[in-house]
């Protein structure tokens, strides 16, 4: 980027100018920390063109739209259109969702994002004895495709695109969507979305998990080879880093664990025998944007240019779809604190605006009272305008990788890229990621450990944790899901078995016993199921049968 002589100029220059500035100025004193990211990359008081000497701009970054893509997917990114608006919701019965998600999509968010209920993500009806006590309480509880019907009545699904956070029976999930859209008249190939689809992060650092490896990843490549013939517009996973930094892991991590995922479910449907290029331009991905802004927006430059790369000269794709990292982003849940929780509101801005300065497809704003409760009306409102103000309002969107250039940005970017390239590297030594869960999960459980104690030190400030603390007020008007939901969905699925044809859901379930023992795409037979009215619980219950269940080891 600059000539030898100029950069040797540079150089010296910027030498001397360190030696003068180290003698002349000390850190200020109330500051304990040594100046380092959140990976520990140390931060120089200045940055000049020798710190990025030798970056060649055509090799490392090109132009947005291009390989390696580090400055964006689309050519003109938000000046064409902005970021999808997704708001994450869910709470009690499908019916509330609903008008949820009706008051979201009046106040201008431009997708649908579902939470389920935690008997509903792990596979259990509402009436099992481990839902008691959970039905409804962290999402939206389904149990049957009545259940789903009720959930997107009055919107049309050609119309509007949905981000479903289900993993281990996104499946089923899955069926249900088509089997709600066909009874609006929508065909599969209409549908626009997401669904999560991603088990390894499950065992590695969320737990929501049903069946071994082996079985769960026949199902998320059964899901790739269906949908490539029949949903071709849906992202048939979004493969996610957010739960494994919700669980403590650096930025660094985040994009090693996550590529390394990415890696291990390309694979297996190559194995499985699909093509890449079949199926790899609807991979997506799901990210994380934490407090550290510059790392932020660093990190998700430098995920897109490893993924590009590894697309490209691992996997040998030709399609250059195959190449993008697309990803959703959500802000970090683990940033927000119940003492002065209207100070998230500020937590959740400049976190949303490293997500747009990093180039993220779609984003979800947190609420300033999640520490506290499932976000209110008001809060989610609040949510959504930050994302408004940060699109239509600052000027943020107006030019493609505004940051591209920087000493600092560019620095981080290649620092983040050759450290998560090493975690990479060492996994693939493990054996891949589904041999390396427990490497993950240990390194994970280090970093959140370091973080914690650098908070109960002093070291990391965090406002009303450890410094400027005061009395505040709980925020009134929080949401409490009523009890009786449990009641309600229970009546309901007992209603809804009273009056099915329970015998065709016996045959159903047969059918899908016998062919989970084989290796036929169950994909279609889950639909037939669906639509039968066969649960959630009896499908999954159908599948522990021939699959098992899997059990965590504990690491220490």
């Amino acid at each position: 980027m600059f000539e030898k002589d100029k950069l040797e100029n540079i150089r010296l220059a910027a030498k001397e100018y360190r030696e003068r500035l180290q003698a002349q100025v000390k850190k200020r004193p109330e500051r304990q920390a040594e100046f380092v990211t959140d990976s520990g990359i140390e931060i120089k008081t200045l940055y000049t063109p020798e710190d990025i000497a030798d970056l060649d701009y055509e090799r490392d970054l090109g132009f947005p739209g291009s390989y390696p893509f580090t400055r964006g997917v689309q050519p003109n990114m938000y000046r064409g259109r902005l970021w999808t608006m997704r708001q994450y919701a869910g709470f009690g019965t499908a019916e509330e969702t609903n008008a949820r998600f009706r008051y979201l999509l009046e106040q201008g968010q431009t997708g649908l994002s579902v939470a389920f209920d935690l008997p509903t993500q792990i596979g259990y009806d509402s009436d099992h004895p481990l839902a008691r006590g959970e039905v409804g309480k962290v999402g939206v509880a389904i149990d049957s495709l009545e259940d789903m019907e009720t959930l997107f009545e009055g919107i049309p699904l050609d119309k509007v695109s949905t981000s479903m956070t289900i993993n281990s029976p996104a499946a089923i999930l899955l069926a249900m969507y088509i089997a709600v859209a066909e009874k609006q008249g929508v065909t599969p190939d209409k549908l626009n979305g997401t669904i999560q689809n991603d088990i390894l992060k499950e065992y590695i650092a969320r737990g929501t998990y049903i069946f071994p490896p082996g079985p769960s990843m026949r199902l998320i490549t059964d899901i790739f080879a269906y949908c490539s013939k029949n949903v071709p517009n849906w992202n048939t996973i979004s493969i996610s880093g957010y739960h494994i930094r919700e669980a403590g892991s650096t930025a660094v991590q985040e994009v090693a664990f996550t590529l390394a995922d990415g890696i291990a479910y390309v694979q297996a449907a190559i194995d499985a025998g699909l093509n890449v290029d079949d199926f790899a331009p609807r991979l997506s991905f799901f990210f994380n944007a934490h407090l550290n802004f510059f790392e932020e927006i660093a990190k998700f430059r430098a995920a897109r240019r490893l993924w590009a790369r590894i697309m490209k000269e691992r996997f040998g794709a030709r399609n250059p779809r195959s190449w993008m990292l697309r990803f959703h982003t959500q802000t970090a849940g683990c940033s927000l604190t119940a003492q002065q929780p209207m100070v998230n509101i500020m937590r959740t801005a400049f976190e949303a605006l490293s997500a747009v300065l990093g180039g993220t497809q779609s984003l979800h704003t947190n609420s300033y009272d999640e520490a506290l409760a499932l976000p209110s009306d008001e809060s989610v409102l609040i949510a959504l305008r930050t994302q408004q103000v940060i699109g239509y309002e600052i000027g943020v969107a107006d030019t493609v990788d505004p940051l591209g250039g920087s000493y600092y940005i560019e620095s981080l970017t290649n620092e983040i890229e050759e450290k998560a390239m090493a975690y990479i590297k060492k996994i693939d030594e493990l054996g891949g990621a589904p041999e390396a869960i427990e490497f993950m999960q240990k390194e994970i459980k280090d970093s959140a450990y370091r973080y914690q104690m650098d908070i109960e030190s002093g070291k990391k400030v965090v406002i009303g944790i450890n410094k400027f603390q005061m009395s505040y007020e709980k925020p009134k008007n929080l949401l409490k899901v009523d009890p009786a939901v449990a009641e309600r969905q229970t009546a309901r699925l007992r209603a809804l078995k009273a009056r099915r044809d329970n015998q065709k859901v016996k045959q159903v379930l047969s059918n899908l016993r016998e062919a989970a023992s084989t290796k036929e795409n169950l994909m279609p037979l889950f639909i037939e199921a669906v639509k039968a009215y066969a649960t959630l619980g009896e499908i999954c219950d159908t599948l522990r049968e021939v699959f098992g269940e899997y059990r965590q080891q504990i690491v220490f």
